[in-house]
């Protein structure tokens, strides 16, 4: 099943077409309306009608995760808090991060989490349970992309006491949470005499904040006895779907059409090209209102995989050096 079949198998060449368009005017808006970005740009002495390729991204300066957390978040900003229709803080490790979001903004993240939904199952029959705050932004996206779909939806919050009366009231056959609340639940069951191999579960959607990779996924399979599912939600990016596996669980899928993705040497500034050579993943927004992510580097060692994926997709892939990814 596909959300957006006319993307999610569009052709390479049409595809690159798209980006290209994409590219330059999400180029062409951060340097008209944000100051980060136009100094930045000047520091490097380029401009957003320097690319006339893809390739000439290249020529652009990289986005760090510390500049995420020690820019002040209006700097970055393209527009007045007039036309933010969200403001999402979060307290990280790296520090406080602030991400800002348009109507538009919104739009795209429910459109990329649908496809990221209906790619590992979900439909209108299913019951999800979205296990944590609702206060984060990220699974906001899920919950508006779940009624999008016409899933049954159950916020199940933080509270452990509350997890346990909802399970026993509805049968819901997915969790949407992260590996370690999805583990908490696991424990708390298990305190009252429970084992959640007993209740309905056929599959978890682990959002991991921190990496592509979900260490605790064998654990949670095992545990669960339910397939996994493992979205990207790193809080630079804002949302939780730039990544996602299908039921093919063979890499993970971009969303093309809204992220263009490098691979760049480890330690270094020099691309990849080389196919299925291992790298760093670096992202650029494509349709970003707010906050649009100009080569960001996400610190993720991944290779990249071009072939059509056995769901049919045609979106390309990236996997990590760990084969259950």
């Amino acid at each position: 099943m596909y959300a957006n079949q006319h993307i999610e198998q569009m052709d390479r060449e049409a595809m690159r077409a798209k980006q290209l368009e994409l590219l330059q005017k999400q180029l062409r808006w951060a340097e008209e309306k944000s100051f980060f970005y136009q100094q930045s740009f000047a520091k490097a002495n380029v401009k957003a009608s320097d690319v006339k390729s893809l390739e000439d991204l290249r020529k652009f300066p990289f986005l760090h995760s510390a500049d995420l957390h020690q820019v002040d978040s209006l700097d970055i900003l393209t527009l007045p808090i007039s036309g933010i229709l969200r403001f999402n803080h979060m307290q990280q490790p790296a520090g406080e991060l602030s991400k800002l979001y348009t109507n538009g903004d919104i739009a795209h993240n429910v459109e990329m989490m649908s496809r990221c939904l209906v790619a590992s199952g979900i439909n209108s029959t299913s019951i999800v349970a979205l296990q944590g705050d609702l206060s984060d932004s990220r699974l906001l996206d899920v919950q508006y992309a779940l009624e999008v779909i016409g899933a049954t939806v159950v916020p199940m919050g933080v509270d452990y006491r509350q997890w346990l009366r909802l399970m026993e009231l509805v049968s819901m056959d997915t969790i949407v949470s992260t590996p370690q609340l999805i583990m908490q639940l696991v424990i708390q069951l298990q305190a009252t005499g429970k084992n959640i191999i007993d209740y309905p579960l056929s599959q978890v959607i682990c959002m991991n904040p921190t990496g592509i990779q979900n260490p605790m996924q064998r654990h949670i399979q095992d545990r669960t006895r339910a397939k996994v599912y493992n979205f990207y939600s790193a809080p630079e990016l804002g949302m939780a779907g730039m990544l996602f596996q299908c039921e093919a669980h063979s890499g993970q899928h971009i969303q093309e059409d809204f992220f263009y993705p490098e691979i760049i040497a480890f330690n270094s500034d020099m691309p990849v090209t080389d196919p299925h050579q291992m790298g760093e993943l670096v992202v650029t927004t494509l349709q970003a209102e707010a906050m649009p992510l100009i080569r960001y580097r996400t610190g993720q060692a991944v290779s990249m995989v071009e072939e059509t994926c056995a769901c049919g997709r045609t979106l390309r892939r990236v996997t990590t050096p760990f084969s259950f990814c």
